[in-house]
């Protein structure tokens, strides 16, 4: 081996070994920050930081005073979990691409691109508002036509299927927004650039998923022609478990149970009425959607209290002991408000029905125990805007779901 090789290989681990000490400071930063919000102590926060297990390992179940939990929430899966070093929150992507995309995007609005005042203009407010690439949770690959290319000339990418689906954008020009590309997309682009989402509850971009991605994506360059400029998988793969873990800490769900006595059952049809009066409306899921009218967000459901779900014929046919009133707080738009209002539904409801709210161990859950609850929601809010997070947010939306 000669000493060039030998200088390379001592160069490379040097090289490596700053960035993993790097990525170890930023997620302290970062856990120290999530942390705090939540009210850890700050000799918990520094053990977890120094390689124990994180205090707020795995998705976070809402604890009430002296050490009462909230009601269990039903599983639909937590995050997939992997060990992972944590990027700052200010990441700079390392493609010009990126870095030219991101600088696009209004600070206080990731989905959204500021434009120049002659295009504004004549731009409508719904491509003003379309969605936008995110380079801060997805990889992202750049595509540099030799000229400019229509969407059909990309239908073998817009219709690739790797595990999870694969957005494409498109754009005129410089200074002009991105355009979600789709098979009957009109018009043709001089820039384009695939996204995939790093994490989200269905877990990790993966290594070979990045990989195969990058693929695809190399193999509709070849047949255009276009230039390609890609990450590295390896680096965009830790990505990805970083995200997870940030999110993972974030991932906060709350359940109040309406509850009959022992040996009293709620008639599925009394239940139905009652759900539709207060607003909700049964949708396919099996649960109890109660959706605001301006926006058609979903702010929280009710499901059933057994594993059955809820339809029309089994409402008609059963009853139940009771029923799960749910707040998927990363996904709602101003979380406390929403709390406050479920809460309110949830109290009518037991009243109407001569129930109780109570916890997963059937303690009632009185005012100081729902208060309580409260506050952890707007812990979590403020946790989720400290790592540039908006709750409800497209970005919220793309990470909290899968």
């Amino acid at each position: 081996m000669t000493s060039l090789q030998l200088g390379l290989i001592a160069a490379g681990a040097l090289l490596v070994g700053a960035v993993l000490l790097y990525n170890w400071v930023q997620e302290r930063k970062i856990r120290r920050r999530i942390d705090e919000a939540f009210g850890v102590p700050a000799a918990r926060r520094d053990d977890a930081s120094d390689g124990g297990q994180s205090p707020t390992s795995g998705r976070i179940e809402p604890t009430l005073q002296e050490g009462r939990s909230v009601n269990a929430i039903p599983e639909n899966g937590p995050r997939a979990r992997t060990g992972a070093d944590a990027p700052d929150d200010g990441y700079e992507p390392p493609l010009e691409i990126q870095d030219r995309i991101k600088s696009d995007m209004a600070a206080d609005d990731f989905a959204r691109a500021p434009q120049p005042l002659g295009e504004a203009a004549r731009l409508s407010s719904a491509e003003r508002n379309a969605p936008q690439p995110d380079p801060d949770i997805e990889c992202i690959v750049a595509l540099q036509p030799a000229r400019p290319v229509t969407a059909g000339a990309l239908a073998a990418g817009l219709h690739a299927r790797l595990g999870r689906p694969i957005r494409w954008f498109g754009r005129r020009g410089d200074g002009l927004p991105w355009q979600w590309l789709k098979s009957d997309t009109v018009g043709e682009f001089s820039e384009v650039v695939a996204c995939l989402l790093l994490a989200n509850r269905a877990g990790t971009a993966s290594r070979p998923l990045l990989e195969g991605f990058m693929r695809v994506v190399g193999e509709i360059a070849a047949g255009l022609p276009a230039a390609i400029v890609a990450p590295d998988a390896a680096a965009e793969a830790a990505r990805a478990e970083a995200l997870d873990r940030i999110c993972a800490d974030l991932d906060v769900q709350i359940g109040l149970t309406l509850l009959k006595s022992e040996a009293a059952l709620i008639p599925g049809t009394r239940l139905r009425g009652i759900a539709e009066a207060a607003g909700f409306r049964l949708v396919d899921g099996g649960r109890f959607d109660w959706v605001q009218e301006e926006t058609g967000a979903v702010l929280y459901s009710l499901q059933n209290y057994r594993s059955e779900p809820f339809t029309a014929d089994t409402l008609r046919a059963t009853s139940t002991p009771g029923a799960v009133f749910l707040l998927d707080v990363p996904r709602v738009i101003e979380p406390v408000r929403a709390y406050d209002q479920m809460k309110l539904a949830a109290k009518r409801m037991a009243q109407s029905l001569d129930a109780t709210l109570v916890d997963d161990n059937r303690r009632v859950l009185d005012d100081p125990a729902l208060q309580a609850i409260r506050e952890q929601v707007r812990n979590t809010a403020e946790a989720m805007r400290e790592v540039n997070i908006e709750p409800g947010s497209p970005r919220a939306l793309a990470l909290f779901g899968g």
